[in-house]
């Protein structure tokens, strides 16, 4: 039983053939095609509005050098938005539940974001790893500590978007299997469970919208600190 809790989040095979690929270029399929008309229907206007607010309030403290990046904001938060509110349906696969997939974004974006950093301003990139007025005896010290709490940035964005997406459809999981399992026991708290269930799945879709705003949003801050 509880293995069973953890096989929705193994990579799913088709006659040996990984399907990571397929779960993670379908949601695109979702998006309105380009058209000729700046507003096409309600779809396409609530679409764009909603882009341009996000790139607006993402890119509010950034320089104006770090705003060629609102392209591939906009574009990373509708893929992870997608992708986690899908994962939410029955019998689908949640790619951003995989700690792979979620380093493999991270890790190049936030490393594009110190390389910029120490093309453009070496030394104010540097800078960073010792902070202003730091006693003498000190400086071996943070130095080290600044430098490992660096390299830890893509690990805790790749960590904290599968930790929360991991919980959350774990949660679903278990109050779902009480639910079912005291229906016929005790029809009365099985409905209360249930109450419970739908609370928790509207929870979730909260949560996997502001887990992507948030994944997003560190990176922009990333950006401004070296930019």
């Amino acid at each position: 039983m509880i293995l069973s809790f953890f096989d929705q989040f193994m990579s799913p095979v088709f006659l040996g053939v990984p399907l990571m690929a397929l779960a993670m270029t379908l949601p695109w399929a979702l998006f309105p095609l380009p058209s000729s008309r700046w507003l096409k229907n309600r779809l396409t206007t609530l679409q764009s509005w909603f882009i341009n607010r996000f790139t607006q309030q993402l890119l509010l403290p950034v320089n104006l050098g770090g705003h060629k990046w609102a392209a591939l904001f906009a574009s990373l938060m509708l893929f992870l938005i997608t992708m986690n509110m899908l994962g939410l349906l029955p019998y689908t696969f949640t790619p951003t539940t995989q700690l792979s997939l979620n380093l493999g974004l991270a890790v190049p974006l936030w490393l594009a974001t110190v390389l910029i950093g120490m093309r453009n301003q070496p030394t104010h990139a540097l800078g960073h790893l010792l902070p202003e007025g730091t006693p003498g005896p000190l400086i071996p010290v943070l130095i080290i500590i600044e430098t490992i709490s660096l390299f830890i940035r893509p690990l805790a964005l790749g960590v904290r978007l599968t930790a929360n997406l991991t919980a959350g459809h774990l949660l679903i999981q278990l109050i779902s299997t009480a639910a079912f399992v005291l229906l016929p026991l005790m029809p009365t708290v099985a409905i209360l469970t249930s109450t419970v269930l739908v609370l928790l799945t509207l929870l979730e879709v909260a949560v996997a919208m502001i887990q992507a705003y948030v994944f997003v949003l560190l990176l922009s801050l990333y950006l401004q600190e070296n930019v």
